[in-house]
């Protein structure tokens, strides 16, 4: 049997950076908060609050006072820093800085097209927490579109002005890009900018490469991170023997062939200490 583990997989740079903060933080004994789960992976959630993080909702931070709290790489919408300001709440902010910089390109699209009766549309996960963040920065009127049975919310007769969450599909993106332009009216103007992250689109071919180098795949990933679900499908397609886990223990029921050559990989949220525990149990099953 021989098992590889992904060198590209793993934390991207905006979770390591609000990891490492909650880290500083922590080492000065000091309580710290975080706004919502620090990194979609309750592994590693769960590492960081055995160290003294508190994980918090947007509800129980509206509640507190005179304390300190970590912001998470996802980024947050303006009330966030408006109840900070009001409550004497101490910001620790880790916002990544490519979703600042997404943020900042809405709102000024927004300002720019509030008297030109444009649609702001983001390609991405209602829901999501970037999503949110992205939303708040017009107000509220951001046009969330997930697949293309979302293009009814549009009005094709009007101006559009298309972005995309950092960590969607490049495919699935030029796709929708495809689909606005072949049915908005002729009189409607339409642009696009390609805001997704470079170091994760980046990805899909490093997996592609990956998943055909190995004769099985177990990709690790947290049940919460959109990533993950959407590079496990990529893997899929290309490695029908794919596998997907949250962890070590999941691993005693896939029955792997441990005669076979097993690769380990896993979603921009995956610590890679989670890929070498899982590597260590596949090994034990020799």
């Amino acid at each position: 049997m021989e098992i590889n583990i992904d060198k590209n997989s793993g934390f991207c740079f905006g979770v390591v950076r609000a990891i490492q903060k909650a880290e500083e933080e922590l080492g000065k004994g000091e309580i710290l908060y975080c706004l919502g789960d620090i990194v979609h992976n309750n592994k590693e959630v769960e590492r960081l609050e055995k160290m003294g993080l508190v994980t918090i909702d947007h509800e129980q931070f509206a509640q507190l006072r005179d304390v300190k709290v970590l912001l998470r790489a996802h980024g947050e919408p303006p009330s966030t820093y408006e109840t900070a300001r009001k409550n004497n709440i101490t910001l620790v902010d880790a916002s990544c800085p490519v979703v600042l910089q997404l943020q900042s390109r809405i709102k000024n699209a927004y300002e720019e097209s509030k008297n030109q009766d444009t649609q702001i549309v983001v390609y991405g996960q209602t829901g999501h927490a970037e999503v949110k963040g992205l939303d708040g920065q017009t107000g509220g009127n951001v046009i969330v579109i997930e697949n293309e049975s979302d293009l009814s919310k549009l009005d094709l007769s009007k101006n559009i002005k298309l972005f995309s969450q950092t960590t969607k599909s490049l495919d699935g993106f030029n796709n929708l890009i495809k689909n606005i332009s072949a049915s908005k009216a002729e009189s409607a103007e339409f642009e696009f900018a390609d805001t997704i992250c470079r170091q994760v689109s980046n990805r899909v071919p490093n997996l592609t490469a990956f998943a055909q180098e190995n004769d099985i795949v177990v990709f690790v990933s947290g049940k919460k991170s959109s990533n993950g679900k959407e590079l496990f499908k990529h893997c899929k397609s290309v490695n029908p023997n794919s596998y997907k886990v949250s962890g070590p223990e999941e691993i005693q029921g896939l029955n792997l062939d441990i005669n076979k050559k097993i690769g380990i990989c896993g979603a921009t949220s995956t610590p890679r200490w989670l890929m070498e525990q899982v590597a260590e149990v596949i090994q034990k099953q020799v």
